[in-house]
């Protein structure tokens, strides 16, 4: 699967389990780390899990894909899964604010999640 195609599947897998407030930053040429950044609010512990553990789960079952790392799903407050090329963190809201990644990565381009991918 190519960066984008990852990306846009973590989203459709982050809205099954009802994601909110989902933005994707394309960080080709902005980050050595990453080409996409996805980031996803959950309303609490439990729902940030079960987001996180859904998108884990579907890659695994349908693509045969697994993350360079996970972290954070013992606590549930925010959870980063990194797949590299596409890094994904679900947030439950007071935790996103705090973190701000949107602020830090002001420069980069929101992609329209409606588009075709």
């Amino acid at each position: 699967m190519q960066a984008r195609e990852i990306a846009f599947a973590a989203v459709d897998y982050a809205r099954d389990k009802k994601g909110d407030n989902l933005i994707l930053l394309d960080l080709r040429g902005r980050s050595t780390l990453t080409d996409y950044l996805l980031l996803v609010s959950g309303r609490s512990d439990r729902q940030v899990l079960a987001i996180a553990e859904n998108i884990h789960t579907e890659f695994k079952r349908q693509h045969q894909l697994y993350p360079l790392s996970i972290e954070g799903m013992d606590k549930g407050r925010w959870v980063l899964l990194d797949y590299g090329d596409v890094t994904i963190h679900v947030f439950q809201q007071p935790i996103r604010e705090f973190y701000d990644l949107e602020g830090l990565w002001s420069e980069a381009p929101e992609v329209d999640l409606e588009q075709d991918v």
